[in-house]
Order: structure tokens, then C-alpha cells, then sequence
């Protein structure tokens, strides 16, 4: 009889201990990390009930990911596949790879869409004007040297075909700085779905994907910067569970010569850095390559143009506009609902 009952005791045992194991991992567990990536940093939230998962392990496969794309994108790296093709004069068709073809074809479908605004053959421009891997210039480039540039310009003469990619000029150059950060930050993503997480936050430079929000339902709350160069303030603070968010402004990235600022976001149709009231775009979407690019599209437009796009295309952006008492917003329809009941 006490064999019996020391048996029924060790049975409740380890029921017990069974049950405080499924209690304990009904809770997920926080993983986050950060890091650094095309010339900017990275970070990476989630929450996984899964014990195989821990920070060393996700973060090695992160920055696995992340290398592939710079060493495919990166106008920093002469190695890289882009670069690569940048040093290609000739008009000869250059096979690439799925990554850089995804990601040409978009900012091309971009391009079309937006009349220009999105050129990612401008490279040329943002080189001599010194935004790219070149030093910033002494003076304002020459008229003959902008129109020099511009000839070598358009994204209409850049084409994908057959998994290869056409340039019309041999000196063509291409610059992926407006939507590359955004397609790293949906490989990260997929990677993550890949690992079956379900809830993630994935940043490079202020680019932005969530899914699945936090635990107890909470939506990810973020913070949209206000265009200040003085100060790191907010402006708004927008949250939701699922979905993609990416700004671009021209208040961080510039130079001043004889009393003027240059921006590093340039008009394609001038060739000149933008100089409208249009200060900061902030773009919603499904994928963050989108919002990237629209976000950039959008402030080269202006104001009004911005505005006439997203209504016409139904799309969640904020703007930001300078007045002359400060700055004042345009907040789309479709955006409205992001922004925290405090606002």
C-alpha cells in the first residue's frame, strides 16, 4: 500500500510539473537585437514561444540576410553585384539575380507610376552633387556639369528582360538608395516567417515592418520624427499590428554653401535638390520596399502633387509641410486610422 500511494504521489508530480511547463510557456519570450547595415543600423523585436530560438541564433541568421542584400545593392561596395553592373559600360544585357531584378522591377513600376519622381538612374546626380560614396563638393556643380549628368539619366532607359538587365547609356548609373533599406527590411521578415514568428518588429534606418502585433494584443507603437535637424523630437505617433511604414525627409541628409540648403533628395526633372515646403513624407503599405520608395516619390512631388497621388491612389501617407508660422500636416484617409487615440 505505500509503494501505492508514493507511486500516486510521484503521478501528481509530475502532472504538476507538467502543468507549470505549459503554463510557463503559454508566455513568449522577448528577443531583441540590433546591429549595423548599409551605412545605417538595424533592429529586430519578437516574441516566440519556441525554445529552440535565441538571440545569437536569430541574430547570425539576420545578418546573413542582410549581407546578401548589401553585397547585391550597396553603391558603397565596388564588389557588389550593382556596382558591378555600374562599372559595366556597355549596353550588353547583364544577368542578375532574382533579389536585384525584384527589386529594379518595382522601382520601376514605381517610376512609371509617379511620372519620374522615383529615378533610380539619378546616380549620377547624387554623385556630383555628393551624396553618394564620393565626398560632398566644394562648390554648387557647374550647369555643364549637371547637364553632363543628366544625360546619363532616365529611368525610361532601363530595362529588365529575361531575368537581364539593360541600360540604353554604357555609363548609365544606378543608385537603390531609395528602396534597397526597405527590401532588407522585408527579407528579414521573410526570414522570420520562414522560423514561424509570428510577432516581429523589423527596423533598418527608420524603415519599419510589424506582424502580429505584442503579446495581449497590443498593437507596435512608433514614432514619426519631427523634420527638425536641431533636435530628435516626435511628430506623431502612429500604431498597428501588421504592416509597413517608411519616411523620408530632407532635414538629416544635407549641405549648406553661401547661406543655402542642399538637400540629398533630388528632383529628377532638374536635377536639382528639392527646395518646396514638402519637408517629410511618411508612407503606410503592405511590403516596406513600397512604402520606401513612395516615401521618396512623394517628397519629390511637393505638397500638392503628393497629396493629388495619394488621394487618387488611396494611400496612407502623412505630410509634412513647412508654413510660415512652422509646419503643418496633410494626413490621408487611409492613414488616420494609425494615429494613437491621444492624437
Amino acid at each position: 500500500m505505500k509503494l501505492l500511494k508514493l507511486s500516486i504521489a510521484k503521478s501528481w508530480l509530475a502532472l504538476l510539473g507538467l502543468a507549470f511547463l505549459v503554463s510557463c510557456s503559454d508566455a513568449p519570450k522577448k528577443i531583441a537585437f540590433s546591429g549595423s547595415t548599409m551605412g545605417t543600423t538595424y533592429s529586430v523585436t519578437l516574441f516566440t514561444k519556441d525554445p529552440r530560438y535565441n538571440e545569437s541564433e536569430i541574430k547570425r541568421k539576420v545578418d546573413i540576410v542582410l549581407e546578401r542584400v548589401n553585397a547585391q545593392m550597396s553603391t558603397y561596395d565596388p564588389d557588389s553585384e550593382l556596382s558591378k553592373f555600374n562599372q559595366f559600360e556597355s549596353t550588353e544585357p547583364v544577368v542578375i539575380s532574382r533579389d536585384l531584378e525584384r527589386v529594379i522591377k518595382r522601382a520601376l513600376e514605381i517610376a512609371e507610376q509617379t511620372d519620374g519622381a522615383l529615378d533610380v538612374t539619378v546616380g549620377p546626380l547624387v554623385n556630383l552633387w555628393g551624396f553618394g560614396p564620393k565626398a560632398k563638393p566644394n562648390n554648387q556643380p557647374s550647369g555643364s556639369e549637371l547637364e553632363a549628368a543628366q544625360q546619363r539619366t532616365g529611368y525610361e532607359k532601363l530595362r529588365v528582360k529575361n531575368h537581364q538587365l539593360i541600360k540604353d547609356v554604357p555609363n548609365m548609373y544606378i543608385d537603390l538608395s531609395t528602396i534597397a533599406k526597405g527590401y532588407g527590411v522585408d527579407r528579414v521578415a521573410h526570414l522570420l516567417d520562414q522560423l514561424k514568428i509570428q510577432q516581429y518588429l523589423v527596423e533598418i534606418g527608420g524603415e519599419v515592418i510589424a506582424k502580429g502585433g505584442k503579446p495581449n494584443e497590443l498593437p507596435w507603437r512608433l514614432a514619426v520624427e519631427r523634420p527638425v535637424s536641431t533636435e530628435r523630437a516626435v511628430q506623431r505617433v502612429v500604431e498597428f499590428k501588421d504592416g509597413a511604414l517608411a519616411t523620408s525627409g530632407d532635414y538629416r541628409n544635407f549641405f549648406e554653401e553661401n547661406g543655402r540648403r542642399y538637400s540629398h533628395i533630388i528632383d529628377p526633372a532638374t536635377g536639382f535638390p528639392i527646395t518646396h515646403n514638402l519637408v517629410s513624407a511618411s508612407v503606410y503599405t503592405e511590403d516596406t520596399m513600397s512604402a520606401d520608395a513612395y516615401a521618396t516619390a512623394l517628397l519629390v512631388m511637393g505638397t500638392d502633387k503628393a497629396r493629388s497621388f495619394a488621394q487618387k491612389h488611396n494611400l496612407a501617407v502623412m505630410l509634412i509641410y513647412k508654413t510660415e508660422d512652422g509646419f503643418d500636416e496633410y494626413i490621408s484617409d487611409a492613414f488616420k486610422p494609425l494615429l494613437t487615440e491621444q492624437e
